[in-house]
């Protein structure tokens, strides 16, 4: 009986060490990439305000019409007009998607803000030389890769 339960100890341990080794290193492997929760970007200043997909605009009031003194505001085509910070140069690329916005550095690049359209999602990967931004809606997808590997930044759209 004595012999069994030392067995069995001596299992439960050598599965549980397999159990942490394992899940220590999947865990460290996954450090980093798209299994981790978004995160809320900083808007730069003089950026423009959106809305988030999940609070649609409510449709406008029968009774409300718009000042005849005042056109509605569309938003800028892609790419916006450059505006310098002290990192780089902010632009904006406008896709079916959604909207990524970079600032693009001489030498890398940051993400400033990745916002879907309506009935699209977003996801972000990054890495030391590129970053990402990839919109979907069901088998559509449109890709906006931002790259800075032994040149400066630049930015291409793939639509698949």
């Amino acid at each position: 009986m004595r012999r069994g339960i030392v067995h069995t100890a001596a299992w439960l341990a050598a599965t549980g060490a397999a159990v942490t080794l394992s899940w220590w290193g999947v865990h460290t492997v996954l450090a980093g990439t798209v299994y981790d929760p978004p995160r809320a970007v900083p808007v730069a200043a003089g950026a423009t305000e959106t809305r988030s997909p999940a609070s649609p605009e409510p449709p406008p009031s029968p009774t409300h019409s718009p000042s005849p003194s005042r056109p509605p505001v569309t938003p800028p085509k892609t790419p916006a007009s450059p505006s310098p910070t002290a990192a780089g140069t902010v632009k904006g690329y406008t896709t079916p998607g959604g909207r990524a916005v970079f600032d693009l550095g001489k030498e890398s690049a940051a993400l400033v803000s990745a916002t879907p359209a309506a009935g699209w999602s977003v996801q972000v990967w990054k890495d030391s030389t590129w970053i990402r931004v990839e919109f979907t809606s069901g088998t559509d997808r449109v890709s906006v890769f931002c790259t800075w590997h032994d040149h400066a930044p630049s930015v291409e759209i793939a639509t698949y």
